[in-house]
């Protein structure tokens, strides 16, 4: 018997033994392994197949044996399939028919046992489950340790690094550093990879503090982001007026606390399932995530139900937005912390079935659900001195800055919201949540070791948040006017036209601006508040004209900005027109371009319409403002409140899903 512990040696300088039969001498050439098994990790129970290649003379036997070096039983073949419970290590002999045998390398089929799993479709690359601790508070001379372990097929190999330098002996699951020093402060990550792919962890940071005063942790997002939809102008229901100064005044707030903010208005259900799905894109791990809506809405069987401005009448769930189908989405892409904060009616509606509550898809300790009103009641808006709100946003604006944890901001916006004399005994607010830890919306964001995701986040929300640059255009007559561009929402732009230079032949100049195609003005229309235009004209900076474009999500091609300079020639003392265009390309969030619907929305052809065009501004002689029905948000004056705003509805869906509530409890 012959053994190789190592590497077997190269083809042509394989040793031959030499047997006579008879007159014929025979090489026979010694059994080589030209592929040894590799060791993998894998979770428990997953089937795993192990091999290994060598040759020789004539045919060759296996067999495995395990790491008590006894015989697996039936394991006599090049390939040997396993799925274990626990670890353990295999090595294979191949022998042949003149007594030469080898020994293959000792492999190990390491098997963690841990609540997660891979994904379906897995192939073997580098799959991360256990981070290391993202912060780090220590003392001097205590011993740091962080711990980063990966399923692989083959095993992983790991390497750290500390503030981007490599660590040169740190090449285990465990980095284990004693006698903490200021050397050893900052950010450590570790990079897992085999022969697929390679991964890098979450960063851990890693900081000193004194002896005597030993900080709580700091909480910390990888990034914050939030779409916000309000829903005014409807179809067949009661216009709104609270949505569009809500949405607005709460994207400003989040902004300050370093959220990426999407703010959108009117959306039809194929466009607020589209912006749904590109917010989901940017949720990852620690990643804190708001979905506010406010608009009409509705609950059914303990779910509840967010009403397109298209939706027909009378409400049909095909036709909303289910809340708790978000919410599990939000889940699945495994946030830091989901908040969902809802200023939308939940009237019931053949009421036999269950109260909805939070049942995650796995005991995750992440999500907030902030509900304007309880089951079965109406939520308000009023209206004080030409202003519109929810009052459960203007509550909830009022704190939503302060550094506490989200559930007592929305304790103090509930004893708030119940003092208010307008709604007391008709609107309280709902919190539910399964946070583990005091996550706050003013958490810091810490970016360190996330380079790639954030990247990916990064284009894709910016993807939503493009503006066009300054333009100076330059007219044949000596005349420059100058383009500025700014977002009032995601989906609707302010184009401010200047004039600069007038020239020596010029007088009495006036600038007037149109687009191509043409995107009408969904405010322009009666019964919108004097304080709402100073709101959008305040974006601008004394400008000569200006011009709103609403629904950019309905884009579907470049958008061109016409200017038309008007002016008196000095000379002539004619009233003379000149014209420019210039193209802007897709701003905002018609870059994701919504109009590319997928082949499931078809079903919403006939529903679909465009807010704002000439032909719906009409509407709103039939919908006022004020006295909505009970199944949406109320429009109420804070000087009137109607008796008549209690009556019976007879505005009441039909209901079509109660055969799809095995999909999901909520």
């Amino acid at each position: 018997m012959t053994y190789c512990p190592d590497r077997a040696a190269p083809l042509w300088s394989r040793p031959f033994h030499t047997l006579k039969e008879g007159p014929t001498v025979m090489k026979v050439a010694e059994v080589v392994i030209v592929q040894q098994p590799k060791s993998v990790c894998v979770p428990q129970n997953y089937p795993v197949t192990l091999s290994v290649q060598a040759v020789g003379t004539g045919p060759l036997r296996y067999q495995w044996f395990d790491g008590q070096q006894k015989e697996v039983p039936c394991a006599t073949e090049s390939r040997l399939q396993v799925s274990l419970k626990k670890s353990e290590s295999y090595i294979c002999r191949v022998s042949d028919l003149y007594c030469n045998c080898i020994f293959s390398d000792w492999v190990r089929v390491k098997v963690l046992n841990l609540p997660v799993g891979v994904q379906p479709g897995w192939k073997g690359e580098p799959y991360i489950i256990v981070q290391p601790t993202p912060q780090q508070t220590v003392r001097h001379g205590d011993t740091i340790t962080l711990k980063c372990s990966a399923f692989g097929m083959p095993s992983p190999q790991y390497q750290w690094y500390h503030n981007g330098h490599l660590l040169p002996k740190e090449n285990k699951e465990i980095i284990e550093i004693k006698s903490a020093k200021a050397d050893h402060v900052g950010s450590y990550l570790c990079s897992v990879s085999n022969v697929l792919e390679e991964r890098w962890s979450e960063a851990a940071d890693v900081a000193l503090a004194t002896p005597d005063n030993l900080p709580a942790p700091t909480l910390t997002a990888t990034d914050k982001v939030a779409l916000l939809i309000g829903n005014l102008n409807y179809t067949h229901h009661p216009r709104l007026m609270a949505p569009i100064m809500d949405v607005h005044e709460l994207a400003s707030l989040l902004q300050q606390l370093g959220f990426r903010v999407v703010s959108l208005l009117d959306l039809t259900l194929q466009e607020m399932e589209a912006a749904i799905d590109k917010f989901l894109q940017l949720l990852d791990r620690g990643v804190y995530a708001v979905f506010y809506y406010a608009g009409h809405g509705y609950e059914h069987l303990g779910r509840n139900y967010l009403v397109a401005i298209d939706a027909p009448r009378p409400y049909r769930t095909v036709n909303c937005v289910c809340v708790q189908r978000v919410m599990c989405k939000m889940q699945e892409r495994q946030a830091q912390l989901n908040v969902i904060l809802l200023d939308t009616c939940r009237k019931w509606y053949k009421q036999s079935g269950p109260a909805s509550e939070i049942n995650p898809l796995a005991p995750l300790g992440n999500t907030v659900y902030g509900y304007a009103t309880t089951e079965d009641a109406e939520a308000f808006e009023v209206q004080d001195g030409g202003k519109s709100t929810g009052i459960f946003t203007k509550y909830l604006n009022k704190y939503i800055l302060q550094p506490q944890k989200v559930t007592h901001i929305l304790e103090q916006v509930s004893e708030d919201l119940g003092k208010d004399q307008l709604v007391c005994g008709r609107q309280v607010v709902e919190i539910k949540h399964t946070l583990k830890e005091p996550r706050a919306l003013t958490d810091p964001v810490g970016t360190a070791g996330h380079t790639m995701e954030l990247r990916l986040r990064d284009a894709c929300w910016r993807q939503a948040n493009v503006l066009p640059g300054r333009k100076l255009l330059d007219f044949p007559c000596g005349v420059q006017v100058e383009l500025s561009f700014s977002a009032l929402f995601s989906n609707i732009l302010l184009v401010f036209g200047t004039v600069r230079n007038s020239g020596p032949t010029v007088q009495d100049c006036t600038v007037d601006l149109c687009s191509e195609p043409v995107m009408e003005d969904i405010f322009s229309g009666p019964g919108r508040s004097d304080e709402m235009h100073s709101l959008l004209l305040s974006k601008g900076d004394n400008p000569d004209c200006s011009l709103r474009l609403c629904c950019l999500q309905r884009l579907e091609r470049s958008l061109v900005i016409k200017v038309e300079l008007h002016y008196t020639h000095r000379d002539r003392k004619l009233r003379l027109t000149e014209c420019r265009e210039v193209d802007i390309g897709r701003p905002l969030i018609a870059s994701c371009r919504f109009s590319h619907r997928r082949p499931a929305d078809r079903r919403q052809e006939a529903m679909q319409h465009t807010v704002g065009h000439k032909s719906n501004t009409r509407r709103s002689s039939h919908h006022p403002a004020h006295h909505a029905r009970p199944s949406t948000r109320k429009a109420e004056n804070v000087y009137q409140i109607s008796a008549s705003a209690a009556s019976v509805s007879t505005n009441e869906p039909e209901e079509n899903d109660e055969n799809d509530l095995h999909e999901f409890t909520v």
